[in-house]
């Protein structure tokens, strides 16, 4: 049995994780592409009545796993569901949102990005969690995020007890070839 990711209100999240579901089904040209039902009293060979067919099916099988993923309320309030296209197009303009929003939501995340720093007593892992859900959020909503800038914020931003491994990284290591896994793997060890 499949699981159907849930739309709970994250757009974006909620997208990512359909997207994959529908690519590994081998639905997602249809949600891409669209279907169009062949017009009414037009001839078609065997062959074309059989992709037709098929293209058909790929569609309602996409919907399926839409209707099944969004709650009837929201599916409510989406005007045009007779395609997987269509339904996917309405949740994209409805929850995704304009590019003005995501430009003031961007600005937000860069904010917090950039006053970011670790708290006295807080531990690694947690501290590179906070950087890491908020530099994804920044990948999604467009930013370049590399693992170098990453990497060089953690390090101006860690407290004074890691000064003196934080200048031991910075000599014996190349920063722009370090993983953020491995800059959190050496920090744990001086923990």
């Amino acid at each position: 049995m499949v699981s159907v990711p849930r739309f709970d209100g994250d757009y974006d999240h909620w997208s990512m994780v359909m997207e994959n579901l529908l690519r590994s089904k081998e639905f997602w040209m249809v949600v891409e592409e669209g279907y169009t039902a062949p017009k009414e009293g037009v001839e078609m060979t065997a062959a074309k009545q059989a992709n037709a067919d098929a293209k058909r099916l790929q569609d309602l099988k996409a919907r399926n796993y839409l209707f099944q993923s969004i709650d009837k309320h929201t599916l409510k309030t989406i005007a045009q569901k007779n395609t997987a296209k269509h339904i996917w197009d309405a949740m994209k303009i409805k929850y995704q949102g304009s590019a003005r929003v995501k430009r003031a939501q961007l600005q937000r995340l860069r904010r917090e990005f950039e006053t970011l720093e670790m708290k006295t007593g807080e531990s690694i892992t947690d501290y590179f969690g906070k950087v890491m859900v908020i530099s994804n959020d920044m990948r999604v909503y467009g930013e370049d995020m590399s693992d170098v800038k990453i990497v060089e914020k953690i390090l101006r931003t860690l407290t004074k007890n890691f000064n003196f491994v934080v200048c031991l990284i910075e000599e014996s290591k190349d920063l722009d070839e370090m993983t953020v896994d491995e800059l959190q793997s050496s920090l744990l060890v001086h923990e």
